[in-house]
């Protein structure tokens, strides 16, 4: 088994390659709200159309969608939590070639950047 991670066309990634339980790896909060769940998760699961995530002081359950813009296709997630609604574009996404381990890079509007890993 190889750990090396091959760079996905996001193009033509199937929504399900997003799906699972995915650790915050990496994130640059930049002008985004240090305080708000998202800059605080250390942990995202995305099953179904379910959300969940941890974060030191609290979690939060909600829902999830991949959307793609009409021009290039590209992959956006809608992150849908009762008291917050946002997006993100998929900026990134590598994978082992058995799929076995997963890199995948968020670029939310608030200016929030993640590196998400699935081991």
């Amino acid at each position: 088994m190889s750990d090396l991670l091959l760079d996905i066309n996001l193009q033509q990634v199937p929504d399900s390659y997003l799906a699972g339980a995915w650790r915050v790896a990496h994130r640059v909060v930049n002008r985004a709200d240090p305080a708000s769940p998202l800059a605080q998760a250390t942990n995202l699961l995305l099953a179904d159309e379910l959300l969940q995530l941890q974060a030191p002081s609290h979690s939060a359950t909600g829902s999830w969608a991949v959307q793609r813009d009409e021009l290039l296709n590209r992959p956006y997630l809608r992150l849908n939590f009762p008291n917050e609604e946002t997006r993100a574009l998929v900026t990134r996404l590598r994978r082992t070639t058995d799929g076995a381990r997963s890199q995948l890079n968020l670029y939310f509007s608030s200016g929030l950047e993640m590196q998400l890993d699935r081991p």
